[in-house]
């Protein structure tokens, strides 16, 4: 008898909650201090696997285990160094999005899940304001600022790192994360905008 299909797009990840969203291909600098986080990070490191941010739900990032939102992004670590035995400083890249299935806690304080990945979100083609606007900001800021390759045909892409750089609520930005659709993206951005 075989696992019913769903089984196979599950995995097992430690999770990180943070207070910002991470979009898939956008890029996530953060210092890791907590030795829960130290200790996540070296498995991660050392197995050459991804971990899953999720922004906070309720609590705090230091401390007590914040609950997590239930949608969430792969992260990938890109660039790591540690200054210190009790530092890491990484560069970690989005992809893939998941839902949490069910959590668990660690000892330590660790979240780790059960997560489903979810597709991506539907290509689609690119909206000409959204894209003259992200071109001016790229353009004012720096390319060396934006993940690359810059891909401004890309209507996910374009629509993924408008949101990441609108000063927007996080909840407009979790809600952006959670829809398959990227016209719909588009569409509540020119309101918000």
């Amino acid at each position: 008898m075989s696992a019913p299909a769903t089984a196979a797009a599950r995995r097992h990840i430690p999770l990180f909650p943070l207070g910002t969203v991470l979009f898939p291909g956008g890029l996530l600098p953060l210092k890791i201090f907590e030795q829960r986080y130290l200790d996540m990070t070296k498995a991660c490191l050392r197995d050459n696997q991804p971990f899953g941010v999720c922004l906070i739900r309720e609590g705090r990032e230091v401390g007590v285990p914040a609950a997590p939102e239930s949608v969430g992004c792969l992260a990938t670590i890109e660039q790591w160094e540690m200054p210190n035995s009790s530092m890491f400083h990484l560069l970690a890249r989005g992809g893939e999005r998941f839902r949490i299935v069910e959590t668990t806690v660690a000892p330590d304080g660790l979240i780790s899940g059960e997560v489903e990945m979810l597709p991506p979100a539907a290509p689609c083609n690119p909206d000409a304001e959204c894209v003259a606007l992200l071109k001016r900001v790229i353009d004012q800021v720096g390319a060396e600022h934006f993940p690359q390759p810059i891909r401004l045909d890309d209507g996910v892409w374009v629509a993924y790192r408008l949101v990441d750089m609108l000063n927007l609520p996080t909840g407009f930005k979790q809600r952006v994360l959670k829809v398959n659709t990227v016209a719909d993206i588009l569409d509540e951005l020119k309101t918000s905008m």
